[in-house]
């Protein structure tokens, strides 16, 4: 049966689609703000970039444990209202005259805590309420809401910006953490009951989630892979908007429209999953898609304000593309191969590893496009995103599946 017809998962699928579009929207408008009215420097751009993804190193590893231990669905809405609350701080202050830099970062870095519990959550909730069978089709139809956002995300932010100011754009990520809220208080899905035995304290059940990743060399190789990624990417966030802006001389937004390229790339890629998995099954695109796409970013830094243009654009929709494949295929393979009791630590383990990466790369790309410069600080970005698929081209991953022999049994009845 097709999840088009299933109602909690349609309500899941409508309710991150919501909030999708405003967190889109408010990761392009919060740092046109900061360039825009508060004169941001390279480096505070990445200190701001850094907060948003803090949260994955301060409290990544024990959200798995946290998540483990409650039901799934209450933690998303709690992190839901919290994003909102927390957003929509923004445009007040602005209104009333009273918004610093020091407040976007506040914020940035306490909506990152309450994405950590949301992704984890949402992460270790689909299998409950799609069944594993169906994971690839119901990680898609996320993703694919996820890319249109991208697409049109920015562009809308751009015009909000140019038009209306920065500050509406990030009403409308508040907004859209509500109605998201509201969309998941009408699911009716029961959650099977957390295990509330056999406890062994936070340290012991962190470790756990953290030996089933690493001892698992499929899993390892995914890890290496996203977080080099995630590291240059959060290089190139630091930067990207400034080379836009300051280096080819880019309206608000003309910014948006060329940013909405990478969720083109997004849209086809999620449109185009399923062939990948019937081409090539479960397993290959993971490798087969990094190896093909993430190189075509080392097309970004060659733009300039002309025809070459086009390269900017050609090399983000093809990172779009690319991500978005390697995204639903690992997402799917980890999600079918973990036990239940150890979803929400798995998910959390590696979220910790690869989106602590992201604000150690936006500190770096802050402190290299103070001291080499845009230009070559986004070329180093793309080198090293593009090197970042060797760590799953070389893997066991491109022989199969590798299991634990102490997991199998758990993998087999999970």
């Amino acid at each position: 049966m097709s999840l088009r017809v299933h109602r909690d998962f349609r309500l899941l699928w409508v309710g991150d689609t919501v909030s999708q579009f405003g967190a889109t929207i408010g990761r392009t408008v919060l740092p046109l703000l900061a360039v825009g009215a508060l004169a941001a420097t390279p480096f505070e751009m990445g200190v701001l970039s850094a907060a948003g993804s803090a949260a994955f190193l301060l409290i990544g590893l024990p959200a798995g444990v946290w998540v483990d231990r409650m039901s799934r669905r209450p933690v998303m809405l709690v992190a839901d209202l919290a994003r909102a609350l927390l957003l929509l701080s923004v445009p007040i202050a602005w209104w009333l005259g009273a918004l610093t830099l020091a407040h976007l970062v506040v914020v940035a870095l306490l909506a990152g805590a309450a994405t950590v519990m949301f992704d984890v959550a949402y992460q270790s909730y689909l299998p409950a309420l799609v069944g594993r069978a169906q994971l690839v089709e119901g990680n898609s139809k996320l993703e694919s809401s996820r890319a249109v956002a991208q697409v049109s995300g920015p562009a809308l932010a751009g015009g909000l910006a140019q038009a209306l100011g920065a500050a509406v754009g990030v009403l409308a990520t508040g907004v859209g953490h509500l109605v998201s809220a509201l969309f998941l208080l009408r699911i009716r899905t029961v959650e099977p009951v957390p295990e509330r035995t056999g406890r062994t304290g936070l340290r012991h059940e962190v470790a756990e989630g953290l030996r089933f990743v690493f001892g698992h060399p499929s899993l390892r190789a995914i890890v290496a892979c996203t977080g080099t990624s995630n590291f240059f990417g959060g290089i190139g966030a630091a930067v990207t908007v400034l080379f836009l802006v300051r280096e080819l001389g880019l309206s608000e937004g003309a910014v948006g429209l060329l940013l909405s390229a990478a969720g083109a790339g997004a849209v086809l890629g999620a449109v185009t999953m399923g062939r990948w998995h019937a081409r090539f099954g479960p397993i290959t695109p993971i490798w087969l898609s990094a190896l093909v796409t993430f190189p075509l970013g080392l097309l970004v830094p060659l733009g300039a304000p002309d025809w070459r243009l086009a390269l900017v654009v050609l090399g983000e929709v093809g990172i779009g593309y690319g991500v978005i494949v390697y995204n639903v295929a690992q997402l799917s393979y980890r999600q079918s191969i973990c036990p239940d009791h150890l979803l929400g630590r798995m998910n959390a383990s590696i979220r910790f590893v690869v989106w602590g990466a992201l604000p150690l790369g936006g500190l770096a790309g802050g402190a290299l496009g103070e001291g080499i410069g845009i230009t070559p600080t986004l070329w180093v970005a793309m080198a090293g995103q593009a090197l970042s698929a060797l760590w799953v081209v070389l893997s066991p991953l491109r022989r199969g599946p590798v299991h634990h022999e102490e997991d199998e049994e758990d993998v087999v009845t999970g």
